[in-house]
């Protein structure tokens, strides 16, 4: 009985043994899979940020007005499985000439159709020193520089009245982690003169109706008058910044007004159209899920979850899938967007029967 005991105990021990080398190795494959596409997508979006007349090499190696990820991806790709390295080699490709909204325009329209509410960072009068966070309601003016109202007793009232420096962070309307977009204005917020409240009013209600203060006799109206800095983060691999000038000049991109609606129906009732439109577009690439995280007048921002070959562990990441044809209004984006189902319904036979040849 205690050889048998033994016995047991040692093949239990052997056993947990190679579940921990096999979850090793499952890790290991990720972390390659993850470093190998960080690099490439970075390489792909990096032009986004390189002045006109740069070279592609010069673009590669140096992200322009961007902060610097420090990756270290040594090896990485030469071990990968050579199936996988034609996948990411595609979909770099595929996202490095998709069509995307200028940088300008993505901030513009990202404060502009967010859901008006912001995270205000003051220099904190009753604890010098210390920068003071409140969330505090916004709408912006036809410039796009935030207008406010605020209580008098409030603090960053208070605060920006002894110094005018602040900072607001918005999120975008669809924020629910780091790879979605979000915007950092930096400026001084000052008072408005009498004869702008009736304006900034009007601006403001059209984004909270609701807004019964904005009559109370000891609320103030405030804007952010000087924007000095505009820092922007648009997801995985894509950051940077535009001068005050590029975003106060730039327009609103009109289908993103209303296309969180789009995307929201695609989600609920045709994720199978966006998968197999994703697989159309860069083929090989297939996804268990694919969700519509925006639409624009370009394109649509797309989160996919996908198992890596050689792993059994699924990764999320987000990927620009392009119209063929700039989008004007919201009938013409149901009609590309049936062009692109039918396009990737009908390409699927060829794509079987290439597969099984």
């Amino acid at each position: 009985l205690c050889r048998l005991q033994k016995t047991s105990d040692q093949v239990r021990i052997i056993a947990a043994q190679q579940q921990h080398r096999s979850q090793l190795q499952n890790t290991t494959c990720n972390m390659k899979f993850l470093t190998a596409l960080t690099t490439i997508l970075a390489v792909s979006t990096v032009t986004a940020f390189a002045p006109s007349g740069a070279s592609r090499h010069a673009a590669s190696t140096q992200l322009y007005n961007a902060p610097r990820h420090e990756v270290r991806s040594e090896g990485a790709a030469q071990e990968m499985d050579p199936e996988e390295m034609k996948i990411q080699a595609a979909l770099a490709e595929h996202q490095q000439n998709a069509p995307k909204l200028g940088f300008p325009t993505d901030v513009r329209t990202l404060v502009q159709y967010n859901h008006g509410f912001a995270v205000m960072s003051t220099n904190s009068k009753s604890n010098p020193g210390f920068p003071g966070g409140s969330v505090v309601g916004f709408a912006p003016d036809e410039s796009g520089r935030p207008l406010f109202i605020f209580s008098g007793m409030s603090s960053h009232t208070q605060d920006l009245l002894a110094d005018p420096r602040c900072s607001v962070t918005i999120a975008s309307k669809e924020f629910k982690g780091a790879a979605d977009g979000r915007v950092n204005l930096m400026g001084k917020v000052t008072l408005l003169k009498k004869d702008e409240k009736e304006a900034a009013k009007a601006a403001y209600l059209s984004k909270h109706p609701g807004a019964f203060w904005v009559d109370f006799g000891d609320f103030n109206w405030f804007r952010m008058d000087e924007i000095v800095s505009v820092r922007f983060v648009g997801g995985f691999a894509r950051a940077g910044s535009v001068t005050p000038e590029e975003y106060m000049s730039a327009k609103p991109d009109p289908v993103s007004e209303f296309g969180a609606a789009i995307a929201s129906h695609m989600n609920d009732d045709h994720m199978d159209s966006t998968i197999a439109m994703i697989a159309h577009a860069i083929p090989g690439l297939e996804v268990s899920e694919a969700v519509i995280t925006s639409v624009d007048s370009l394109g649509m921002y797309v989160k996919c979850t996908r198992t890596p070959r050689a792993s059994d562990q699924p990764q999320q990441f987000k990927i620009r899938l392009p119209f063929p044809r700039k989008i004007e209004d919201r009938k013409d984006v149901k009609n590309v967007i049936v062009e692109m189902t039918r396009a990737a319904v009908a390409a699927e036979p060829a794509a079987a029967a290439a597969t099984e040849d």
